[in-house]
């Protein structure tokens, strides 16, 4: 069994004398710990590195890197930035010790890179700015340069290869990495994204779910209001948002972080219809708070505003009757990409890896393994483990989940 073991000493940037986040150089970013995976074969690295929080204040973030006991020298063929998926509870974060897909991925040669976010791991005492797709690209992309460096200071070499993938919120967290890169650095450059269920539009998620009534993860719906309210100063009170019980519940269940999503579902509400527990300002679109809030949820809309690579290549996938994320999402995102000269295909062959293609695989995936946000997961890990053995000419690849909430 061959153990990966990498030394790097470098400055603490705890002091907070630097001014500005231009100024901080990514020598500061360091290992802080290391530890094999026996069960899964993986040497997993918890690391602190310099980035921005949700204001564009410099900040420490942390975060892990994993490489496979199937690498024996110090060359990768690339890296894996994974975007983590939902999390509440403190210890659900990569760097805390919830590693279970990361290491799952062991086996291609690859580096993977995962992100704790703003809010967990190093700066476990603020809030997470949940679904705020700015500050998660960021804090990812920030993630996979710091261990880029790191690595190439310990003499390991990566080949180009570098693919971008996520579920759920990591789902939005990976076309946000896509518009950040294509944003701010250009030399920055994606082999392919595999994207699922991810909430691409905010401001169409929350109308659309407004509309329905209804939604299977209140908590996720929940959370992201308080994050837009939070950072970007909208300044409501919870009472403003949310009736009783679920306003006085907000604090000691959702902000504690001591509760997984399953556990905020079923006591941050008594009801799965949103009406039960929005004010009604917040169900009336015309009022001037929801006004707000919409302005708010746009400034981050990712079908808009901003010019993709033309070489992009995408995979987009999504349950049709998704009641967690509406389908409007995928769709309007594709909307978008086909405007700006991407091509749009709905028939799964090899033109999907074409450079500047976009794969759009929806499907009714029905209400087998939990809903059909969670089944679509499912074709989510088909189209990534299809991408690696397409590019990599791996045949098999070493990724099992005991049950969907690992991914999600």
């Amino acid at each position: 069994m061959i153990s990966v073991t990498i030394f790097l000493s470098s400055c603490n940037n705890d002091d907070n004398d630097v001014a500005t986040y231009q100024e901080l150089k990514i020598e500061d970013a360091r290992i802080t710990k290391s530890y094999h995976d026996d069960k899964n074969g993986t040497t997993i690295f918890n690391i602190e590195y310099p980035s921005q929080d949700p204001y564009g204040n410099p900040v420490t973030l942390s975060g892990i890197f994993a490489i496979g006991d199937e690498v024996t020298t110090k060359h990768l063929k690339g890296t894996l930035l994974y975007n983590r998926f939902t999390i509440n509870r403190e210890d659900q974060c990569p760097s805390r010790g919830n590693i279970t897909v990361v290491s799952k991925l062991s086996g291609i040669n690859l580096v993977t890179v995962a992100a704790d976010g703003y809010g967990f791991g190093s700066t476990n005492d603020k809030n997470q700015p949940y679904c705020i797709s700015r500050a998660n690209a960021q804090a990812s992309v920030d993630a996979l340069i710091a261990v880029h460096d790191i690595l190439k200071k310990n003499g390991y070499t990566l080949d180009d290869y570098l693919f971008n993938m996520g579920y759920s919120q990591g789902g939005q967290t990976a076309i946000g990495v896509v518009r950040l890169c294509a944003e701010k650095y250009p030399d920055i450059k994606i082999t392919h994204t595999i994207a699922g269920g991810g909430p691409y539009d905010m401001a169409e998620t929350y109308r659309r779910l407004v509309e329905l009534n209804t939604t299977t993860m209140p908590s996720t719906v929940i959370s992201s209001l308080v994050a837009f309210n939070e950072f970007y100063n909208i300044g409501a009170e919870y009472s403003d948002l949310f009736l009783e019980p679920t306003c006085d519940r907000i604090e000691p269940y959702l902000l504690s972080k001591k509760y997984s999503i399953d556990v905020l579902n079923k006591n941050l509400t008594n009801s799965q219809t949103i009406s039960d527990w929005f004010t009604p300002a917040m169900c009336d679109f015309n009022s001037d708070l929801s006004k707000k809030f919409i302005v708010a949820l746009e400034d981050d809309n990712l079908t808009k505003g901003w010019t993709p690579h033309g070489d992009e290549r995408i995979i987009l996938v999504q349950s049709t009757i998704d009641d967690s994320v509406p389908v409007e999402n995928t769709e309007k995102l594709a909307d978008f990409l086909k405007d700006n000269g991407l091509n749009i295909i709905t028939s799964n062959s090899n033109a999907k890896y074409n450079p500047g293609t976009v794969f759009v695989y929806k499907k009714d995936f029905g209400n087998s393994f939990g809903g059909p946000h969670y089944a679509a997961a499912i074709s989510f890990v088909e189209e990534f483990i299809s991408a690696m053995r397409h590019y990599l000419n791996v045949k098999g690849i070493w990724f099992t989940m005991k049950n969907l909430d690992e991914l999600y």
